[in-house]
């Protein structure tokens, strides 16, 4: 083969094997997010001896298959990789393989190797998928899974029994495939499907066949079920029923709160609520507390949702109040539980020699309510959003495996050798070091523009969820936007002045990110008149706004922040005006110091919960602000005789500084006062005015 040859071999194997992997990633019956992993064998150059050289493509550690590029592939020499077998150490050592396989690299660049590529480098085929669909893990959990594969497959698909993740699972795959010619693919008891075939086009037709007649079997056999008036789950328990739509989602935003609490006793988490018809039927059937209690089954499913979830056992009839009594003492009890499961784990391991990591958390990352929906959490969104579609796989996977057969997953041992592995525990620690604010969930509100507008990308870039409340939902949902995905940000609509909508956007915010930590009381507007010329509707609108606005928002988000008990921070941006009197100002200076006082008032109030109360007093900003652009700059431009496109460097020359505040000043106050670096500060105004002397605190 000539080099030309061998590189354009090389491009068309790359070429094929993404877009195999995005189509069998984009259905979420073929695999979960970031699950599975496809490989293809072929032929490239290399570059130090010219030769050609024979290649495995392997999807990298962590990647997605839906979203796969060529770079998230791992690019090993399949000659180095395949002499690995002469010096495998055996099971007891079988984790050394992993660091192996950064020998058999080729070339610069390349995503990290997973644990599977012994699995997809020792299978005797050009190509090969391993695939986590539902439908394929129901029959590997089911507990006579290997009959039912023969009754599903005949002789096409043989099973494997469990074994972890490893080289091992590769060899005793390979050996299979050699022992079974006319085999397709294999079902991986506990775990998934393994397929292959001489072509990219022939593995994915094989991937896809061994996936859809499972689904057929499973379907032909909750069909007949039901003719009997059955169901996998059994009968829905009356009570437990879903409640209707908006009564549900007000419910959950009530409970919110508090469940992030629970989730948040080790480390503070973010949340996600779902309410699918999938997890609202599972909670009302008479089997879902014995089979949640025995856990998920794929390690996919476990590493992401724990070994098992919290289940609260209250019908719809409990009140808010008993649902969280009767939380609070089901998560004393999950701890507990799960404690006591870590110490059977360490001491086992210990048996063997090996001391596990540390316990990272005995906090749920699933809880369950009936008639609610699901509250899962993670480290941020994206995390908290996968564990609740993680927990979804879990729950199709029980539903077949029990319209079947029996629900079987792993034995608990295993589980924890998975959970706790030290290759596991690796990947933790190789993660980036947070963001200062990750974990946390802003609410900026006036933030479709200008000040408010800067400090939502502010707190956004160092790492918090933010929701952009604006009067304008159009402005707010595309300032959010720019931010980046609804894991990120969310626009709301919020008039701060109406009581309704406002407590109505701290449930869009609670909904969407499982409460709030951070709220900036920054919306507001001016209107520059002399007394005279102020009337009562002028008077009435900004203090509807700013000082109504600013009560309404802090004390509905103080409820929420109360009902966590993780503390948080609420930020006044006040103004230099709530301290210094100047001309033509009454209406907007009056309600300015009225925030600033209700600054003292709920630092003195919310101080014992851990609530900091701290307020900005800007002066001067000009550029990017709405308030200037809606015609307060012509006004004071007029006050002061002086053009209004001066009238920043007009305000910069009468500071002490000589230097023009921009919308990015005040929202650096805004951050530094909610970081560490302030958790003893409370009642404070900061000013962020380059100097007026007028304005300094006293």
């Amino acid at each position: 083969m000539t080099n030309q040859t061998a590189d354009a071999t090389d491009d068309l194997t790359v070429t094929s094997l993404v877009a195999r992997s995005n189509r069998l990633g984009a259905d979420p019956r073929n695999t979960n997010y970031a699950g599975g992993n496809t490989s293809a064998k072929g032929t490239a150059t290399d570059p130090v001896t010219g030769e050609p050289v024979e290649l495995l493509w392997v999807k990298g550690s962590g990647g997605d298959l839906g979203t796969l590029q060529p770079q998230g592939l791992a690019v090993l020499r399949l000659d180095r990789m395949r002499a690995l077998v002469d010096v495998y150490p055996g099971l007891d050592r079988e984790d050394e393989m992993v660091a192996a396989f950064d020998y058999c690299l080729h070339g610069k660049g390349g995503a990290a190797p997973s644990i599977d590529t012994a699995m997809h480098g020792l299978v005797d085929a050009a190509h090969v998928d391993h695939l986590h669909a539902d439908s394929g893990i129901a029959v590997a959990a089911a507990a006579d899974g290997e009959a039912l594969t023969r009754e599903i497959f005949g002789s096409d698909v043989v099973w494997v029994p469990w074994r972890r993740p490893g080289f091992q699972l590769g060899l005793d795959i390979a050996a299979i495939k050699a022992a079974n010619p006319q085999a397709i693919g294999c079902i991986l008891g506990g775990h998934g499907i393994t397929s292959w075939g001489d072509t990219s086009d022939e593995a994915e037709e094989r991937s896809l066949g061994i996936i859809r007649r499972a689904e057929a079997f499973i379907e032909s056999r909750t069909a007949a079920l039901a003719a009997d008036g059955g169901h996998a789950f059994g009968a829905v328990r009356p009570g437990y029923e879903s409640l209707p739509d908006v009564e549900r989602r007000a419910r959950a935003a009530a409970l919110a709160p508090a469940i992030r609490g629970i989730a948040s006793a080790d480390a503070p988490q973010v949340g996600h609520f779902t309410d699918s018809d999938v997890v609202l039927d599972f909670l009302a059937r008479e089997r879902s507390l014995p089979l949640a209690a025995l856990g998920t089954s794929c390690p996919d499913h476990f590493l992401r949702t724990k070994v098992k979830p919290l289940v609260v056992d209250v019908p719809t009839s409990a009140t808010v109040e008993e649902t969280v009594t009767a939380l609070r003492a089901a998560h004393a009890a999950y701890r507990a539980d799960y404690a006591a499961y870590y110490e059977r784990g360490a001491e086992a391991a210990r048996a063997h020699g090996e001391e596990p990591p540390a316990m990272r958390g005995a906090d749920p990352a699933i809880v369950l309510v009936p008639g609610v929906g699901m509250f899962s959490y993670g480290r941020n969104k994206q995390t908290a959003r996968v564990a609740g579609e993680f927990y979804v796989n879990a729950i199709n996977v029980m539903r077949g495996a029990e319209t079947i057969s029996t629900y079987a997953p792993i034995a608990e041992d295993e589980k924890f050798r998975i959970e706790y592995w030290a290759l596991e525990e690796a990947k933790l620690q190789r993660m980036p070091a947070p963001k200062p604010l990750a974990t946390r969930v802003a609410l900026v509100t006036g933030a479709a523009s200008g000040i408010g507008k800067a400090i939502a990308q502010r707190l956004a870039a160092e790492g918090a969820c933010v929701v952009v409340a604006d009067l304008d939902t159009a402005k707010a949902t595309a300032a959010a936007a720019e931010l980046g995905s609804a894991d990120v940000a969310i626009g709301v609509a919020m008039d701060v002045s109406s009581e309704v909508a406002v407590q109505a956007g701290i449930r869009e915010a609670v909904l969407a990110f499982g409460g709030v930590d951070l709220v900036v009381n920054n919306a507001g507007l001016s209107l520059s008149r002399s007394l005279f010329d102020t009337t009562e509707a002028d008077w009435d609108l900004q203090h509807n706004v700013m000082a109504k606005g600013s009560f309404l928002v802090s004390r509905e988000a103080a409820r929420v922040l109360v009902d966590q008990g993780l503390g948080g921070d609420i930020v006044y941006i006040s103004s230099k005006n709530s301290v210094f009197a100047g001309p033509n100002n009454i209406a907007y200076s009056a309600t300015k110091a009225d925030q600033a006082h209700q600054v003292r008032l709920l630092a003195a109030e919310l101080g014992e919960h851990g609530i900091r109360v701290n307020g900005v007093n800007p002066d001067g900003v000009v550029r990017g602000s709405g308030i200037f652009a809606s015609g307060w700059g012509a006004n004071r431009a007029a006050v002061y005789g002086v053009p209004e496109e001066k009238l920043g460097e007009f305000y910069a020359q009468r500071t002490l500084l000589k230097r023009e505040v921009l919308p990015e000043n005040v929202a650096s106050a805004v951050f530094a006062l909610c970081t560490s670096d302030f958790s003893h500060t409370t009642g404070l105004h900061v000013p962020v005015d380059a100097g007026v002397a007028a304005a300094f605190l006293r």
